[in-house]
């Protein structure tokens, strides 16, 4: 295991490991805790009573941050005809069909996020092997297979980001840039909280909401109150 910096271990010491901060309270640490010399992402991960293994307890799904996430997405369309225009005009990156999917199998993937129109996924499946396991396919699920590319288009380049609960039962993303600054990181924070609230499983049993921690690229983790968390919501 690689041993952590000097700056990294001086930042951990300032954070009680065995608090749940209030999320005021992590905020302000976070950045108390934060040495790097770039604007890191702020990241944030809820550990959920869920067991990923039962499909009705999978969540899995997307939310539009209101603030967006400070990143730059490039977006790439499957579409044809008046579709291909829309998205076009919507902003996506790259537009197209066969040519596009003849470009992916040799090796091209300049792209992020990739949408299709529903009469496009019979060939866009072609291509699920290079897409699948880079998190880049298509998937109505999340809302990327679509004959409204406009506003997916729009969604994805404003700040829609995509989540689903990995094995142990966490869900890890992104909320920003540390310098949103402590109100616009809440209101994104709040927003992924309310929405995953909103996904609870029925079979879920127990505690759902059993833990948070927020940190930046860099930073050590500070954990955050569930209850104090939800309660911000009513």
């Amino acid at each position: 295991m690689a041993k952590k910096g000097k700056k990294y271990l001086e930042k951990k010491a300032l954070v009680d490991r065995m608090k749940r901060y209030s999320l005021d309270e992590g905020l302000d640490l976070l950045e108390q805790v934060s040495y790097a010399n770039f604007d890191e992402s702020v990241d944030v991960a809820f550990r959920l009573g869920v067991d990923p293994r039962h499909a009705d307890q999978m969540v899995r799904g997307t939310v539009v941050l209101p603030h967006g996430t400070g990143k730059s997405v490039k977006v790439l369309v499957f579409a044809k005809g008046e579709k291909e225009k829309e998205a076009a005009e919507a902003g996506a990156d790259y537009v197209g069909a066969e040519d596009l999917i003849e470009k992916i199998k040799g090796g091209w993937l300049e792209f992020d996020k990739a949408i299709a129109t529903p009469d496009m996924m019979g060939q866009v499946s072609k291509i699920g092997r290079i897409l699948g396991p880079r998190g880049m396919m298509p998937n109505p699920k999340v809302g990327t297979v679509t004959f409204d590319v406009g506003k997916a288009v729009k969604e994805l380049k404003t700040g829609r980001v995509e989540f689903r609960t990995e094995k142990t039962g966490i869900v890890h993303t992104s909320i920003g840039k540390k310098g949103f600054g402590k109100e616009k990181l809440k209101e994104n924070f709040l927003t992924l909280l309310d929405t995953l609230i909103r996904m609870k499983p029925a079979s879920s049993k127990g505690a759902y909401l059993r833990g948070i921690a927020l940190s930046t690229t860099m930073s050590p983790g500070v954990k955050i109150d569930p209850i104090q968390a939800r309660n911000l919501l009513k």
